[in-house]
C-alpha cells in the first residue's frame, strides 16, 4: 500500500510526486504516455523550441531533431529525478475503482490518498468536417513537423496564435479564424488587439468575429465574416479551440466526485467530494497552465506531509510567446471596476524605450493597475519583448500587494525593458 498514488505525469503530477517522495512518503506515479505530460511533450516546450528556431527557409528535419533533443533531455532528467527520490513510475493508464484503490495494467493498487493530475486534451467544436484529412489538433501538428505553404487556424487563443507565429516565421501563409471579437479573448482587451495588429503587419491574415461553418476535403474551410461567406483552402487546418479535462473513463462504475461545468470540484485544499481523493491542474479548471498545476501539486504534497505550504497557488501569470510577447497577472482595469474597486492605471508605451528600439522596435507597452486609495498593485498587462520574464517581478508585487511607492524604490538598470515598469507606475500617479 502506498501513501500517495498520483494519476498523471504532467507538471502537476510530477511536482506532487517528487515533493511527497522527498518528504518521505511512498509514492506511485501512473503515466501511460510520457513523463512530462502535454506541456513537455506536446505543448509548451516544443512550441517554444519551434518559436526559437523557425525562420525563412528553415531546415525542418533539423528543427524537428532539435525539438526532440530538448524534449528528450528534459524528460530524461525528470524521470531520473523522480526515480532518485523513490517514486515508482508505472506506465499504465489508471482507473480509480474506490476511495483508496486504482486498477492499471491488470493489477490493483491501494493508497491512503489519490491525487488526480490527469491534465487535458484538445476540445473539438461541433463543426462539420473536422474528421477530414488534413485537419489536425496541436497534438497532430506538433507530431508531424514539416513546411506548409498555407495553414488555416480555427481559434485565436494562446495555442492558435503561437503556432501561427511558428509557421508564419517559416514563410507559410497563415490565416487565423476567431469567433470572438478579438484574439486572446481571455486576456485584457488591448493585448489581443495589439497582437492582431502586429500579426497582420507580419503577414498573417486575422479574421475576428468569424463563424466557421464547415471543413470540406482539400482541406478547405468555409466561414462567414461580417455577413460575407468565404472559402479558405489550405495544406492543413489546425483546430485550436480550447482544451477539456482528460478525465473520461477515469472513474469506474458509479464512483464519481462532484463536478462543476465538467471539471472536478475541489475545496481550498484541492480535496474532492471524496475525502481521500485530491485533484489539481487542468482537471479542476481555471487557468490551464503548467505552472498553475505545478504550484497546486506542491501545495497538496505539503499538506499530505503535514507542512504549511510555502508556495502560493495564486495569482497565476498568463504568458503568450508571440513576437512581441504578452503577459498578464492579477486584475485588469475593467475587472477591477466590475468589482467596484477604485483603480488607477498607468501605461508606458515602449516607443521611446532604448532596449526596445535596439531589439527591433515592435509595438509594445507596460500597463499597471493600482488600487486608487491604497495604491497597491492589483494587476499588470504587458505587450513587449521579454514580457514573459518581466511578469515575474510584477506577479511578486501583486502577491505581496506592493504599493506604487514600493515599486518605485528599486533603481532599474538602463537600457532594459524593465525601465518601463517605473515609468508605468509614475504614469498611474503623476506628480502634481
Amino acid at each position: 500500500m502506498y501513501e500517495l498514488i498520483v494519476i498523471g505525469g504532467g507538471p502537476g503530477g510530477c511536482a506532487a510526486a517528487l515533493r511527497a517522495a522527498q518528504g518521505g512518503l511512498s509514492v506511485a506515479l501512473f503515466e501511460p504516455r510520457q513523463v512530462g505530460g502535454t506541456c513537455l511533450n506536446r505543448g509548451c516546450v516544443p512550441t517554444k523550441a519551434l518559436l526559437h528556431g523557425a525562420g525563412p527557409g528553415c531546415d525542418w528535419p533539423a528543427l524537428a531533431a532539435e525539438v526532440e533533443r530538448v524534449v528528450s533531455t528534459l524528460r530524461a532528467g525528470q524521470e531520473k529525478q523522480l526515480r532518485a527520490a523513490g517514486v515508482e513510475l508505472i506506465p499504465y493508464r489508471a482507473v480509480v475503482t474506490g476511495p483508496h484503490t486504482v486498477e492499471a495494467g491488470g493489477a490493483a493498487y491501494e493508497a491512503a490518498h489519490i491525487l488526480v493530475a490527469a491534465g487535458s486534451e484538445p476540445a473539438l467544436p461541433p463543426i462539420p468536417g473536422l474528421d477530414t484529412p488534413g485537419v489536425v489538433t496541436s497534438d497532430g501538428l506538433l507530431s508531424d513537423l514539416r513546411p506548409l505553404d498555407r495553414l488555416a487556424i480555427i481559434g485565436g487563443g494562446v495555442i492558435g496564435v503561437e503556432l501561427a507565429c511558428v509557421w508564419a516565421a517559416a514563410g507559410a501563409r497563415v490565416t487565423i479564424l476567431e469567433a470572438a471579437p478579438r484574439l486572446l479573448p481571455t486576456l485584457e482587451r488591448e493585448l489581443g488587439q495589439s497582437l492582431a495588429a502586429q500579426l497582420r503587419q507580419d503577414g498573417v491574415e486575422v479574421f475576428t468575429g468569424a463563424g466557421v461553418t464547415g471543413v470540406a476535403p482539400g482541406p478547405a474551410v468555409a466561414f462567414t465574416h461580417r455577413g460575407e461567406a468565404y472559402r479558405l483552402e489550405a495544406d492543413a487546418v489546425l483546430v485550436a479551440t480550447g482544451r477539456r479535462p482528460a478525465t473520461g473513463g477515469l472513474f469506474a462504475g458509479d464512483l464519481l466526485p462532484e463536478l462543476e461545468r465538467g471539471f472536478l470540484r475541489v475545496d481550498g485544499q484541492f480535496r474532492t467530494s471524496i475525502p481521500s481523493l485530491y485533484a489539481i491542474g487542468d482537471a479542476i479548471g481555471g487557468a490551464m497552465l503548467a505552472h498553475k498545476a505545478e504550484a497546486e501539486g506542491r501545495f497538496v504534497a505539503d499538506l499530505l506531509l503535514g507542512r504549511t505550504p510555502l508556495r502560493g497557488v495564486a495569482p497565476i501569470p498568463a504568458c503568450v510567446y508571440t513576437s512581441p510577447e504578452l503577459a498578464q497577472v492579477g486584475l485588469t482595469a475593467d475587472e477591477a471596476r466590475a468589482r467596484g474597486i477604485p483603480c488607477a492605471a498607468g501605461k508606458c508605451v515602449l516607443g521611446g524605450n532604448a532596449r526596445t528600439l535596439i531589439e527591433g522596435g515592435k509595438r509594445g507597452f507596460v500597463k499597471l493597475v493600482f488600487h486608487r486609495e491604497s495604491r497597491a498593485l492589483l494587476g499588470a498587462q504587458l505587450c513587449c519583448y521579454r514580457a514573459t520574464d518581466l511578469i515575474s517581478e510584477l506577479a511578486l508585487a501583486v502577491t505581496l500587494e506592493l504599493t506604487a511607492e514600493q515599486l518605485l524604490r528599486p533603481v532599474r538598470p538602463h537600457p532594459t525593458f524593465g525601465e518601463a515598469i517605473s515609468e508605468a507606475v509614475e504614469a498611474a500617479f503623476p506628480l502634481s
